[in-house]
């Protein structure tokens, strides 16, 4: 089954060196944008700037727009990872069980599944920059109060609203990509993404490990407040509108479910989003539970447990450039997806192995190292089921990366509470709710998404 798309044109216009569209056209026209259209029209005057459509605008912005876009999609891994050493100190401070404690994670991650529902299809209406905007201002505030909430519930319920306000970064940030990118250069670009915001959790849990050394747990969200106040004041500087008013939906709430339905009726639209949520779950079930094991169970410190987290994390972020860089163009996207699937799914059957005592008593070494291997994986998993969803949908892109995050959140939100359901002492739940996963996402993509009957979209 092909693209409905972008259409043959479309894909021509894709460059295949690894310089983006919009650093080629930033490059090209840096030295006097309005030069090549004044030649052509001898009855504008010499030096006259002609105004330039958003879209245009956009791409010449270049790098500034990736390091905007990677910013935005770094605000979950910053909101949730820096604040992951400091979990047994929040169970310590707030007299609260283990399991209620990772309640505040997914909170945190149902508020960006549903606030991307509502956020995705008010984008598509109204454009990109005022529904970001406002999402950015409530963040801003949510995160203040989750600094001085004196309960587990009233950090539970404000970690719930800052997810719905900061889905708005994720949503949109996927949709300003759609608009500006198609077929192999979009898939180009979504890795690039990766190693930008892939930095977010190299950094966050170090951040947050400091963090715990100056202060209390209280002060990461000081510092996700200040975070989220410079981000918000580059978003209004230097993030220009890349959604015309001539293709944006005119529809209300009614339009907006349709256009989820038919595209949730598209079976391969719904297996790529469901394969990826599914990765995502056995993504997050390690971050969910990697504090308790890493530090309760094999007895690390935090500054370790930072450690080794970012040492996983620059393991993504290498393999997403490696998918980026080298193996887009070249390897065709599903081929890439099913290696990282299924490298997913052998380092969960290991972990599963090593936890159950099945090789005796692992140490932390072996089940770091598997716990390297699946979240290095996700760098061929998430960039491309990303790129493979959004290109079954050219006109409402808005809806669809609402619902590629929903998915994604949501599920990873039924893989928190999971993993901690026998208790601080064992790692199996985080084992069998990985494995779980892998193989319900193989399924997906096997069962939905079909790749031997359909073919990626062309590169020339």
């Amino acid at each position: 089954m092909t693209d409905p798309g972008p259409t043959t044109a479309e894909t021509q216009k894709t460059p295949e060196a690894p310089k983006t569209p919009a650093n080629a056209e930033s490059a090209a026209n840096s030295a006097n944008p309005a030069s090549a259209e004044n030649a052509a029209n001898p009855e504008i005057p010499a030096g006259t700037r002609i105004p330039t459509p958003p879209k245009a605008a956009a791409r010449r912005a270049g790098l500034l727009v990736t390091l905007v876009l990677g910013g935005l999609t770094a605000l979950p891994p910053l909101s949730m990872d820096m604040y992951l050493p400091a979990l047994p100190e929040v169970t310590d401070a707030l007299h609260s069980p283990a399991a209620t404690v990772q309640l505040t994670l997914t909170a945190c991650l149902v508020g960006m599944a549903l606030g991307q529902l509502v956020v995705g299809p008010m984008s598509d209406k109204w454009g990109r920059r005022r529904p970001l905007l406002t999402g950015m201002a409530i963040y801003i505030l949510a995160t203040a109060v989750c600094a001085v909430a004196p309960t587990a519930p009233l950090l539970i319920g404000f970690r719930l609203i800052q997810g719905l306000a900061g889905a708005a970064g994720i949503v949109i940030a996927r949709a300003v990509v759609r608009d500006l990118y198609d077929g192999i250069a979009m898939a180009r670009f979504f890795s690039t993404l990766m190693l930008i915001s892939g930095v977010a959790p190299v950094v966050a849990p170090l951040i947050g490990g400091q963090i715990l050394r100056l202060t209390d747990w209280r002060g990461v969200f000081v510092l996700l407040t200040v975070i989220g106040i410079l981000l918000t004041l580059v978003v209004w500087r230097w993030l220009h509108e890349t959604l015309p008013p001539d293709r944006r939906h005119a529809g209300g709430l009614g339009d907006a479910l349709r256009t989820m339905r038919s595209l949730l009726a598209d079976r391969v639209f719904a297996g790529y989003t469901l394969a990826g949520g599914l990765a995502f779950g056995a993504l997050f079930a390690y971050i969910s539970a990697s504090p308790f094991v890493v530090q309760d169970i094999y007895g690390a410190s935090p500054q370790t447990f930072s450690l080794l987290f970012g040492i996983n994390s620059v393991g993504l972020v290498a393999v997403g450039q490696l998918n980026g860089k080298v193996l887009v163009g070249r390897v065709s996207l599903d081929k890439a997806l099913a290696v990282g699937l299924t490298v997913i799914t052998l380092a969960s059957v290991a972990l599963l192995l090593m936890t159950s005592g099945v090789f005796g008593e692992p140490g932390l070494a072996p089940i770091a190292v598997g716990l390297f291997v699946l979240m290095s994986a996700m760098g061929l998993a998430m960039p491309n089921t990303n790129a493979q969803a959004l290109m079954r949908s050219r006109d409402a892109a808005g809806s669809a990366s609402a619902l590629l995050g929903t998915s994604t959140f949501l599920l990873g939100a039924i893989a928190s509470p999971l993993v901690g359901i026998a208790g601080e002492h064992t790692a199996v739940p985080m084992a069998v709710v990985q494995l779980s996963c892998a193989l319900a996402a193989v399924a997906a993509f096997l069962g939905l998404c079909r790749p031997w009957q359909h073919r990626d979209t062309p590169t020339t």
